[in-house]
This record gives C-alpha cells, structure tokens and sequence, in this order.
C-alpha cells in the first residue's frame, strides 16, 4: 500500500475486505435460519449432463467450522496487516521479520566470514570448509552458466582449468565476479568476405595444431596480421587485459571446427558475465573467488 499516494485505495482496501466478511456473514446466518419445507427433493438445475444437488440444509458442523473462520478473520485482521495501511496492533511487517531473520543468520555467520576475510585468498581456497562454502554459493549463483562441475559450456569458460580470459589471479578473479566482464569479437565479414573468412578460419586452426589448408592459412596469416593483431596478438596468444582468447592453446570457448570459426570471424561474439558484487556482497564474493580459485588450483596440480 506504500506504493499509492493517495489514501483512496486505503480505504478502498478496507471498505472491500469488510464488505466481504459482513457477506459471508450474510450468507451464512440466512443458512442457518433458513428452513426448507417438505420433502427432501432433487434441485432442477443439472450440471455436466447428470449432476444434480438435494435441496438439503448444510450440516451444522460446517456451519459451525464457517463460523470459526470468520472469526478468525476478524481476529487476524485486528492483530495483523490486512486492512489497506492499518499495521495491526502487533505491527508485525514482512520487511521487519525479514531483517530479524537476516540479522540472526548474520550473528552465526559473520565470524565465519570475518575469519576467512582476514587470510590470503589462496589460503582460503585451500580450507575444506571454505570450499564447502563456495560450492554452495557456486551452485546458486554460476551453475546455470559454468554448469554444477564448474566445466562450462559452450560459449561460457571452463572454470576448472588453468586458461584465463582475464587473469587467474586472485586479485582478477574477485574483479570478475564483483563487477563482471562484457567481451565483444567485433563481426569481421564486411572486411574478410566469405573467402577471407575462411582463409582465416585456416590460419587460427593451424595455430593449435589442427588440420588445415596450408595455402589458405597462408592467405589467412597475412588477412589475420591485418585485423586480428590488435586484440589477439602478433603470435596469436591473446590478451587478458581485453578478454581476448589465447588462440595457440587448443582451448575453445564456441568450438575448433571450421565452420564455427568462421561464424565467429564473419558475425562476432558477444558474452557478459553479470556483476555479482552488489548482490552478494564483499564475504561471499571472497569465498566464491576462493572456491574458483581452489578448481583451477587442484586441475593445476
């Protein structure tokens, strides 16, 4: 009710909450005084072909079970939230029982949080416990991209191996989940063509040692030097500090075959990894960054 300026649905919210309890009142006293004269007989109305009712009073143990709901209503409504803006004479809120509950989990976890914010990152990323934490805050928050084993898929990063977009680095790992990452492969069909785009498709596939032609890669070097460099290098090894993929590694964010390498050199990529700092706050990113960290770590050793 915050939510309107004017005080007419207050009391229009009222107005149509005791309306319909003095109704069912209504209808259940004109029940109870009622009585039907003469036999017990079938109602003429039918429903679904051959549905029919008796014109029998309700039982009294219904009567009576309405009777007590009603009340119950009214009770509730007196003590609770209900009634337009009325707060109840418990003044009991959703937004207050919420911070009650958060503030009482904040009491048992905080030292959890404060102890481990205190260590180094990697330290933490070696703590059992710590791990179990992140897990659990990774299985909310970044499963439904990097899937619950942290392998990825296509078009999002394998988080369990030691190949970085943007940096392995503790430091790198908590910016990317604090404020996320935007990567853009600008489209590069206007400039290559199909056969251009295909040269260099050639080109990054001999890069990793994948079959190729040789004559096109060769075309594809020279058109790879011209327009690729800037972002991935002379070598073609990429740079962390844009996002670029190292192209000599044999990793592959959308795939190694030919067709999806020129899909990607004709119409670009475009990823975003949301910023999850504000949500979760600097503790949970700190043990989120931690279990990252700790995956790569153990496929490292």
């Amino acid at each position: 009710m915050s939510d309107f300026v004017s005080d007419t649905w207050h009391y229009y919210v009222m107005g149509l909450v005791i309306l319909s309890l003095l109704f069912c009142v209504w209808i259940l006293a004109s029940n109870m005084t009622r009585r039907v004269k003469g036999p017990v007989t079938l109602h003429s109305h039918i429903w679904d072909e051959d549905l029919q009712e008796y014109n029998n009073p309700l039982p009294r143990w219904w009567m009576w079970l309405f009777w007590l709901a009603l009340i119950f209503g009214a009770v509730y409504f007196v003590l609770y939230p209900g009634l337009g803006r009325f707060p109840g004479k418990f003044g009991w809120t959703a937004v207050n029982q919420y911070s009650a509950e958060v503030a009482a989990e904040d009491a048992v976890v905080r030292p959890i949080y404060e102890k481990y914010m205190k260590q180094d990152l990697l330290a933490v990323a070696a703590e059992p416990e710590a791990q179990a934490m992140g897990q659990r805050l990774f299985l909310t928050y970044c499963a439904q991209c990097h899937g619950s084993d942290a392998r990825g898929a296509k078009g999002f990063p394998n988080l369990a191996d030691n190949d970085w977009l943007h940096g392995g680095s503790p430091e790198a790992v908590k910016t990317t989940i604090t404020h996320g990452r935007i990567a853009a492969m600008p489209p590069f069909g206007p400039v290559l063509g199909a056969e251009g785009a295909k040269d260099v498709a050639n080109y990054v596939r001999s890069l990793s040692g994948l079959a190729h032609d040789s004559l096109r890669a060769q075309r594809g070097r020279e058109a790879f030097a011209a327009n690729c460099v800037v972002c991935h290098g002379p070598e073609g090894k990429g740079n962390v500090e844009l996002g670029a993929p190292n192209l000599t590694d044999k990793i592959w964010l959308w795939g190694s075959s030919e067709a999806t390498i020129i899909e990607t050199a004709t119409h670009g990529r475009m990823n975003q990894m949301p910023a999850f700092g504000e949500r979760l706050g600097e503790e949970k990113v700190y043990l989120l960054a931690a279990y990252v960290l700790g995956l790569s770590h153990a496929q490292a050793k």
